[in-house]
């Protein structure tokens, strides 16, 4: 299960990063095709990648939440079940706020270097 969701996030990723438009012939009659990542430097594909993580974080965590809601609400006590809702909640948690660090990381380079 947990490889077939790691190939339909890999496809994902890559159908998102992707432009979907065709190959166009230049005026040199020599065929061109678009710049997919739409970007003209290694700190454009960065902050690309980044951006990309960031609203994927923006959409995972709260429904992560959600379900460590959901999982502690139906425990009925149970400790294992509250232990897993509770690691559930403070994974996401550090996750999320290593998306933002991360973030807040490039734009503080950013300012800096310019």
């Amino acid at each position: 299960m947990r490889k077939v969701l790691l190939i339909l996030t890999i496809i994902i990723c890559l159908l998102l990063l992707c432009n979907f438009t065709e190959a166009q012939v230049c005026p040199t009659g020599v065929i061109c095709l678009p710049n997919p990542l739409n970007a003209t430097s290694f700190e454009d594909i960065v902050e690309n990648i980044i951006n990309f993580i960031f609203y994927l974080a923006l959409v995972l965590a709260p429904l992560m939440w959600i379900i460590a809601g959901f999982l502690l609400g139906v425990s009925a006590g149970d400790p294992e079940k509250v232990t897993k809702a509770k690691r559930i909640a403070l994974y996401t948690a550090i996750g999320f706020f290593v998306v933002m660090l991360a973030r807040a990381l490039v734009a503080v380079v950013k300012r800096i270097g310019s």
